[in-house]
């Protein structure tokens, strides 16, 4: 080993430049570990929703967006709910048992397709290509409808039927009935969507 003295300040300088690498460093690889991290848009697009539905009245819908997709929430009149056993005999699936796995959990499995009779909750996209459905809720004789028409959601699209339950009508070109998130009730009027989790 050598015995010459290192100047001072290239000491000086060598301590500051290796400070400075190692903070440049950990500039570099905080922000690269960070991308393995889920950004909170993607945390919040697959969380659940809380939902207030004490303002919604019966025959009134709302839609919330979940995973990026709209839920609708329907406030069922009487009237709506005792017309949906009629119709079993017009459905393709009316006790959704066709994929009722992907589609409908084992709490909708009933002819209202919900936790309570006056609240359906449904994915609102048409389970043939994708399209959005629009509510048709006056019965009788209607463009694109049959005369004795009882209530429901249209597709556009290719005209696809869907009842007050979301089940769809026979010889349409959706194949399945529209699709039950997982949700359950907080409290009397308060919702979560996605969770369905006791």
């Amino acid at each position: 080993m050598s015995d010459t003295p290192v100047d001072s300040s290239k000491r000086t300088w060598i301590i500051t430049s290796a400070c400075a690498g190692a903070v440049g460093g950990a500039a570099v690889a905080v922000p690269f570990v960070s991308t393995f991290q889920p950004s909170e848009k993607a945390k919040a697009a697959g969380a659940a929703v809380e939902v207030d539905i004490s303002a919604l009245a019966p025959g009134e819908k709302l839609t919330v967006e979940w995973r990026g997709k709209p839920v609708w929430i329907l406030k069922r009149t009487p009237e709506q709910l005792a017309e949906l056993p009629e119709l079993d005999s017009q459905l393709a699936d009316p006790e959704s048992l066709r994929n009722q796995d992907q589609l409908t959990p084992p709490y909708a499995r009933n002819t209202w397709r919900s936790i309570k009779p006056e609240v359906f909750v449904a994915v609102g996209i048409c389970t043939h290509l994708g399209c959005s459905p629009v509510d048709k809720f006056a019965t009788g004789a209607q463009p694109s409808l049959p005369a004795d028409w009882k209530g429901g959601f249209l597709c556009p699209c290719h005209g696809s039927t869907f009842d007050m339950a979301g089940r769809v009508f026979k010889n349409k070109p959706a194949p399945d009935n529209l699709e039950v998130p997982p949700y359950k009730f907080l409290s009397e009027n308060t919702l979560l969507i996605g969770d369905d989790k006791a």
